[in-house]
């Protein structure tokens, strides 16, 4: 445990095991990505396959053209973020006293960018099974450029501000340079109106691990003839989620994420480089390993049953959450029963969010 006798504002409880635990993630979450790939890449000795090492050398870990197309990725979203008309709404209360303003256009983003994609494989302009075929390469480029962009924004906060300030993040306040890189030292980094850490959180990553998943499914066509249903299961009801979390963009206003935690290599990493590239391991999977293989009807109807439930589940306690933390007197929320925290905050413990946290 660290404090800083200079502010009162710095982390006198340190998570995920202080200075060492965050050096150790930093390097142990990239090698996971990698593991996850090259351990379950060969159709012959199994997902994974333990008794033998893989051959390391075998792989190209990085290019040059993966390089430019995660950047080229994230600045054509930024310019759809820039171009594409969106109400503005404030987000919660800061430390400053003020609130930020955020402009929500997630979803008319997924949508344009989706049609790009599409009209662009269909016209041969790119192909987007090179996604698939180039995966491991990607990885290392949004590796890359979460470790760049997460120095940057460590290096301009320390210039900008000085401890204690309003506008850091308080995990992130430690004082222990390496521990704050991780957290985020900064609470909303912004260049102009764009928040960085409202953007990455749903736009470059998420919607990536959706084309990644799309790209699977074009690979299996290719090399199978035909989608297999369970490719279908698995690209529709990911991209419920991502469209989920697009439509309902608000709400991660009220988020941890958003409200409390600092914008450093913890979330950067996580948006740009762990989501894609981990949360698409099923579809990698299935085209690797089960390519045109179809499940039975009655596994297929059961599992949209439990998708369906799921989902129900899903959205209503999201819903109720956000409706909570926005306006605890909303009519619709304020009959709820609650539980303090040692923050200070209620957690829901009655309807939908009661149900979550017991299936």
């Amino acid at each position: 445990m660290t404090k800083s006798s200079s502010s009162t504002t710095t982390t006198t409880d340190m998570e995920f095991g202080g200075p060492l635990g965050v050096c150790s993630m930093m390097i142990g979450l990239p090698a996971v990505i990698y593991g996850l790939f090259i351990f379950c890449n060969d159709p012959k000795v199994g997902c994974p396959n333990w008794s033998m090492l893989p051959l390391f050398s075998a792989y190209n870990y990085y290019s040059h053209k993966a390089m430019i197309v995660v950047i080229g990725w994230f600045l054509f979203l930024v310019a759809l973020w820039w171009l594409l008309p969106a109400p503005r709404v404030p987000g919660v209360k800061l430390p400053s006293g003020n609130k930020l303003m955020y402009k929500l256009n997630g979803f008319s983003s997924g949508i344009v960018s989706s049609i790009v994609l599409t009209l662009g494989h269909k016209f041969a302009v790119w192909d987007l099974v090179w996604i698939h075929d180039n995966y491991l390469e990607l990885a290392t480029a949004a590796i890359i450029f979460s470790v760049v962009m997460s120095i940057v924004l460590y290096v301009s906060a320390r210039l900008r501000f000085s401890i204690p300030s309003p506008y850091l993040a308080k995990p992130g306040s430690s004082g222990i340079w390496i521990y704050d890189f991780f957290m985020g030292h900064e609470l909303n980094p912004r260049i102009g109106n764009l928040d960085l850490k409202q953007f990455c959180e749903l736009r470059p990553g998420l919607i990536g691990w959706a084309v990644i998943n799309a790209s699977c499914a074009l690979k299996e066509y290719r090399e199978a003839g035909h989608v297999s249903n369970s490719m279908w299961l698995l690209n529709i009801f990911q991209l419920i989620y991502v469209v989920d979390a697009l439509w309902f963009e608000r709400a991660i206003l009220t988020t941890m994420d958003i409200t409390t935690d600092g914008f450093g290599f913890m979330l950067v990493f996580g948006d740009l480089a762990w989501v894609p590239f981990t949360y698409s391991l099923q579809a990698r999977y299935l085209v690797t390993f089960k390519a045109g293989k179809d499940l039975p009807i009655p596994v297929v109807v059961w599992i949209v049953i439990v998708k369906a439930v799921g989902m129900a589940i899903f959205r209503g306690a999201n819903g109720q959450k956000n409706k909570f933390r926005t306006n605890p007197n909303d009519p619709a929320v304020k009959h709820l029963k609650t539980l303090p925290t040692e923050r200070g905050t209620q957690l829901l413990i009655s309807g939908w969010g009661g149900i979550a946290r017991h299936v």
